[in-house]
Formats: C-alpha cells, structure tokens, sequence
C-alpha cells in the first residue's frame, strides 16, 4: 500500500511541475487530498518505527503551499512532501527529516539545521577542547557508508573567538551540522524503501548520543538539565 502511495505523489507532483498554478491545483485538488491522506500514515508509520528505538515527541508534515511573499520564486505549490520528526528535548537534540520528491531528488536527512546560538557555541567549544571522540563517531566505516560525511554551511575563515589554524577547523567553521542520504525515484518505490529509512535513521545514534550529550552538559561535564 505505501509503495502505491509513494508512486502516485511521484507521479502528482510530475505533474504539478508542470502545471504549478491554482486553476490546476483546485482542479486535481480531490486527487492531492486522497493522496496526502496515504502519505500522512507513510509518515506516521516512519514515527512508529522511529519511536521503537528513539523518543520524538513530535511529527510536523508541512502543507504543500509555498510561502512566495520574501522569493523571487512565485509558484504556489511545492511539488514534494516534506516531514521533520523532534526528538524529546531538552535530553535529546538533533532531528529527522524525510522528504519524497520525483526525479531522483527523494532524501532523509538528520541532525542540526538551525542550532541556538548557545548551542552552536557549545558545540564549537567542545570540537575546540577535543575533536577525536566525533571524529571517531563520523568517521566510522560503517557510519560513512550509511551516512556519507558531515555536511551544511560554514563560516569562511573561523567563528569570532576561534583560531583559523585550529586543527578542528574543519568542524569549528560549520553553522550546521547535518547527514543527508539520497534516493532515486527507483529507491523510493522498492518495498523496502521504509524499511531502509528506518535503518539509516537508526544508524545515526551514536552521532546523535554524542551530541546530546555535548548540548545538555558544560565544558566540565556537568549537566545542565535537571
């Protein structure tokens, strides 16, 4: 059944591409609604597994209208699904995200998109003071393979405070701190495409542990939650 579903929001949004405005949208409107409701339980079933081996305290899908008042971009519809999943803060940091686009452009991600200034500085002190233990967690054979390497933006020299010859620069300079996997349109319609989101995600913990563990203690390791 969610490989069925999955194969109609490919094709729906193959055609919203092409037909990216409200007449059309409100014309298929009944169709995008039978689908979004199939797709809904593919992502709470992604919960459910999530929640066998992690606490998220919240699943958000976000609506296919776009926001086109600050875009240059001003097609109303986005023409993928996208959802974020929480972990329980504050213990658990970090999160998941799962998003079913056609033309290959299909992927899951984790980590940390916007990390608080606090926690940002945090982390870049801990990576300042030592930076085997996450090199150790991201450079994992098995980790890579699953994971690829760390990716998002980063500052071009080094942070305000930081040395740019620091030897853990590389992690210093980063604003994000995130793992993308993706997948084919082919990948996406295997029956056990859920089954490998399921484990990728799963794959990310020792990442996500370390990290936890980084944000809720303080440079001497004494926590900071009670």
């Amino acid at each position: 059944m969610s490989t069925q579903a999955l194969k109609l929001a490919l094709n729906f949004f193959k055609k919203l591409e092409k037909n990216n405005n409200r007449d059309w949208f409100n014309e298929n409107k009944p169709e995008f609604k039978a689908i979004e409701t199939e797709i809904k339980k593919i992502y709470n079933s992604v919960l459910e597994n999530l929640n066998k081996h992690d606490e998220i305290d919240k699943l958000k899908i976000f609506r296919i209208y776009r926001d086109v008042r600050f875009s240059k971009n001003k097609l109303p519809y986005k023409t993928h699904f996208g959802g974020s999943f929480h972990r329980a803060k504050p213990k658990l940091r970090g999160g998941y995200y799962l998003h079913i686009q056609p033309n290959n452009e299909s992927f899951i991600a984790t980590g940390f998109w916007e990390p608080a200034k606090e926690d940002l500085l945090r982390i870049r002190k801990e990576f300042e003071m030592d930076d085997q233990e996450i090199r150790n967690i991201i450079e994992n054979k098995s980790f890579k393979k699953v994971w690829g390497g760390l990716v998002g933006d980063e500052v071009k020299s080094a942070p305000r405070g930081f040395d740019k010859a620091h030897k853990a620069i590389d992690l210093i300079k980063k604003k994000q701190y995130i793992f993308v996997k993706k997948y084919t349109d082919k990948d996406v319609l295997n029956p056990g495409f859920l089954d490998d989101v399921n484990a990728s995600f799963k794959a990310i913990r020792p990442y996500f542990d370390y990290m936890s563990d980084v944000l809720t203690t303080d440079l001497n390791g004494v926590s900071l939650i009670e």
